[in-house]
């Protein structure tokens, strides 16, 4: 669906009225309620572009932790601490096991990734020739 301009930028003055630091979920649930009860023009692109902030913004806020190896809890809770310290409350954890790494560990926060395994090491030579 095309979202106007006009519509595109009324969702994002929403969503920024909902996430002053975190997302508010309660406000932006009677935000969405406001919309669909009173239905403004082009009522339908602003949900649009709500819901595609509230997606990024989640995305911003989920962190992948792979690992070729079950990780120690001391690990795991040193990865966490870091992040949270750099990127601030809030985030969330997922730890998975990705035996085609080799080795090392592979982070991902929204579009960020750090990437100290063996298999990116390996890429980045063979990318090289």
């Amino acid at each position: 669906m095309k979202v106007t301009k006009d519509a595109a930028t009324a969702g994002k003055r929403l969503f920024r009225l909902c996430a002053q630091g975190s997302l508010d979920e309660e406000k932006l649930r009677k935000v969405i309620k406001g919309l669909t009860e009173r239905k403004p023009r082009n009522y339908h692109g602003i949900l649009v572009t709500l819901h595609k902030l509230v997606r990024l913004h989640q995305a911003q806020r989920h962190v992948l932790v792979e690992s070729a190896q079950q990780l120690d809890e001391a690990t795991g809770q040193n990865i966490a601490n870091k992040m949270l310290s750099d990127h601030g409350e809030g985030l969330t954890f997922e730890y998975k096991i990705n035996p085609a790494l080799l080795g090392g560990i592979r982070i991902r926060k929204g579009d960020d990734v750090w990437d100290g395994s063996v298999k990116g090491r390996l890429d980045k030579i063979s990318n090289a020739f």
